[in-house]
């Protein structure tokens, strides 16, 4: 397993093309260049989101989100995001079914974001936690989001709300 210090990213230009620089996690990025971050979202048959609470110590503390992190250098996207699912809450996920469904530049993050969403009917009791970083994880209902949403309870970078629920109706 990657440990925080000695995470190594992969830098992209403005275009998102992959530059041959590389960069530890923690260390300034340069200006004019930019990382890979992944969210995931988990849908379930009834149409539900699996989303998990933010630990008190990271940034954004207590705030409800989708699981997701930086890719590693020399990773997808996509196993990116189910090395995250994995690591956060213990499930392990079928990439198969995963679509990718919303990408984006932010200038101020210096990252490129991309946001999967991925199928599983795992019951919230056989979850593993990851205790640095989850304090809780439920699933919750297109107007239950919506409502997080509005009350300012979501991880305020999930900006792109009105694409999920339009992914999961």
């Amino acid at each position: 397993m990657i440990t925080v210090c000695d995470a190594l990213w992969d830098l992209y230009d403005e275009n998102r093309v992959r530059t041959t620089q590389k960069l530890h996690r923690g260390e300034t990025l340069p200006q004019g260049l930019y990382h890979l971050v992944v969210g995931a979202w988990v849908r379930n048959s009834k149409g539900q989101l699996l989303i998990s609470q933010r630990h008190p110590s990271k940034n954004f503390p207590f705030f409800w989100e989708c699981t997701g992190g930086s890719v590693q250098a020399g990773e997808s996207g996509i196993d990116a995001a189910t090395r995250e699912v994995y690591e956060e809450l213990g499930l392990v996920l079928n990439q198969s079914d995963a679509v990718l469904f919303h990408q984006t530049r932010r200038d101020e993050m210096q990252d490129f974001y991309d946001a999967w969403l991925f199928q599983s009917d795992v019951p919230i009791t056989s979850l593993k936690l990851q205790a640095t970083e989850v304090l809780e994880a439920k699933w919750v209902d297109m107007l239950t989001l919506y409502e997080m949403f509005l009350n300012n309870e979501l991880h305020p970078k999930l900006d792109y709300i009105d694409k999920v629920i339009d992914m999961i109706k």
